[in-house]
This record gives C-alpha cells, sequence and structure tokens, in this order.
C-alpha cells in the first residue's frame, strides 16, 4: 500500500513539473513603414529547455534604398 501511494504521489509530481510553464523572452524589433503593406522581416527562436529566446526584426526595403 505504501508502494501504490509513492507511486501516485510520484506521478502527480511529474504532472505537475510538465506543466511548468518555460521562462520566453520575447523581442520584437520593428523597424517598419506603418504604410509598408508587406515588409521585410527575420524571425528565429531558440529554446534549450531551460529558457526560451524569440526574436522578430522588420524592417521596409524602401527605407533601405533611400
Amino acid at each position: 500500500m505504501e508502494k501504490r501511494r509513492l507511486a501516485v504521489l510520484a506521478v502527480a509530481g511529474l504532472l505537475v513539473l510538465s506543466s511548468a510553464r518555460v521562462p520566453t523572452a520575447n523581442i520584437r524589433i520593428e523597424t517598419h513603414d506603418v504604410a509598408d503593406l508587406s515588409p521585410e522581416r527575420f524571425q528565429a527562436a531558440v529554446d534549450v529547455g531551460v529558457f526560451a529566446v524569440k526574436l522578430l526584426v522588420t524592417w521596409s526595403a524602401e527605407r533601405l534604398a533611400n
């Protein structure tokens, strides 16, 4: 009976740990013109299990040409 109780507690503990969210840094650098309907964009994400980083950079191609 004691082993069964320990097993139930272990499974419950694993369920709680698996539902915990990973801290995520969401970095957005938006330098495109508001009137630009299709700005250029670079998007990347890295998830190492303990933390995650998401990066989004947008720009207007016309702005670079001028």
